[in-house]
This record gives structure tokens, C-alpha cells and sequence, in this order.
């Protein structure tokens, strides 16, 4: 377990800073609502492609500044869950399986062959189901202010209320990093190596739940070494 400090470290002076664009996208339930930043020289030797995954009664605007940072040498999107912010949503109470094959269609419209995936609060439900029924697909995953667990969650919260959250998460294969600031689920974010003991842990003990936010440059110290393996 590592601790981030309270400062970032700034980008250098004249480093170019990456757009962060939108775009609609279809998938099962309507059009998929996205924001997405890539390097600025537009080139072929970026890391592999960032998917971001907010939680219950958010949406993909949360990880703006986030993606400032991320996208210097990747791409990085994150989409509104289908059902928040300005993507259409399911008709119906859906399951979490089916919010997460509906960020699976942005995939396969995208050609991904392979992405990480980042997530945060509830969104981590989707990430694990997205690690399991994509297997080949994922490589790596992060979460951050993890879920309690099944039955714990809120309304509108992408079905996790009623996903096997630690049975599921036993499941995952792919290599994990759990971000924990200061906040509702700082204990919970502790209890993930009862499912994953080899999940790398950071804490960010001075940060509260608008971590990426607040600090979206340290975050982006934080998870890059991982992603780059």
C-alpha cells in the first residue's frame, strides 16, 4: 500500500495539453454520450486506450480535467452511463450485465481490441462485469471509492444493489489498483484483497470524494506506472 502526496506535479512548461472533445455513439439502449481526449500529435505509439466508468447519478463530465492529463500519451474515454448525463437510457430497470454490454457496443463500434478500464464509486460493478464477460479485451483495471458490497448501494446505481459484487470481483484475473481517498468507502477500498490479495492499493488520505477533481494530476501519477505494466 502506497500514500500519493498533497501536491501534483504540473505538466512542463509548453507541454501540449490534449482537447477534450464529445461525441454520441449507439448502443442497445440509444446514443452512448462521450467525452474523449487523445495525444495531441495524434500518433500510433500511444498506451493502450483508457475507458473511464463514474458512478450512480454522474456522469462521464467528472473525469474531464482527469483526461487532460491521461491523454498526453493515450486515448482516454468517458462515456455517460447509459441513463445519466446526456446518454439515452435503458426503458426498463436494467441489470448491471446489461449496462455493461451497452459500454461494450461503444467498444466493438470503436474497434478497441484491447482497453484498460477506470472506475469509480458504482461504476466498479460495470468494470468487473466488463473484466469477466470481456476477458480478452480488458487488460487492467482501476477502481476508486469502491462499492460496500451487494445490497448497500443507491437507486440509479447500474444494478449493483443487486450484483454478487465479491463473488464477482473474486473472479477477475486482470491485474487491479484501488484508489482510496478519504471518504465513504475508505474501509471498503481496504477489504478488496479479501477478494483480490494481490491488488496494489494507493491512498489519498488528504482527498475526499472529488478526488478526480481535486487532483486529477496526482491521480494520473498514481495510476500511468500501472497502466504501463
Amino acid at each position: 500500500m502506497s500514500r500519493m502526496p498533497r501536491t501534483t506535479i504540473r505538466p512542463p512548461a509548453g507541454e501540449a495539453v490534449p482537447r477534450v472533445r464529445r461525441g454520441y455513439f449507439e448502443c442497445r439502449f440509444g446514443q452512448l454520450h462521450v467525452h474523449h481526449a487523445m495525444p495531441p500529435g495524434g500518433g500510433f505509439e500511444e498506451g493502450t486506450a483508457l475507458v473511464c466508468l463514474h458512478g450512480a447519478a454522474g456522469s462521464g463530465r467528472m473525469f474531464r480535467a482527469f483526461l487532460t492529463f491521461l491523454g498526453r500519451d493515450r486515448s482516454v474515454y468517458a462515456p455517460d452511463v447509459p441513463g445519466c448525463g446526456e446518454s439515452d437510457g435503458p426503458e426498463q430497470p436494467a441489470a448491471t450485465a446489461q449496462y455493461a454490454a451497452a459500454i461494450a457496443d461503444f467498444l466493438d463500434t470503436m474497434r478497441l481490441r484491447t482497453v484498460d478500464v477506470l472506475a469509480q464509486g458504482a461504476g466498479a460493478v460495470l468494470a468487473v462485469e466488463l473484466a469477466l464477460t470481456r476477458a480478452a479485451q480488458v487488460r487492467r483495471i482501476v477502481l476508486a471509492s469502491v462499492p460496500p458490497g451487494s445490497g448497500a448501494a443507491a437507486p440509479g446505481d447500474f444494478g449493483a444493489a443487486a450484483y454478487p459484487w465479491r463473488e464477482r470481483l473474486a473472479r477477475v484475473t486482470q491485474p487491479l489498483l484501488v484508489l482510496r481517498p478519504r471518504d465513504a468507502s475508505w474501509d471498503a477500498g481496504a477489504r478488496v484483497r479479501e477478494a483480490q490479495p494481490a491488488a496494489r492499493l494507493v491512498d489519498f488520505p488528504d482527498q475526499g470524494e472529488e478526488l478526480f477533481q481535486s487532483v486529477p494530476g496526482a491521480v494520473a501519477d498514481a495510476v500511468r506506472p500501472f497502466l504501463r505494466g
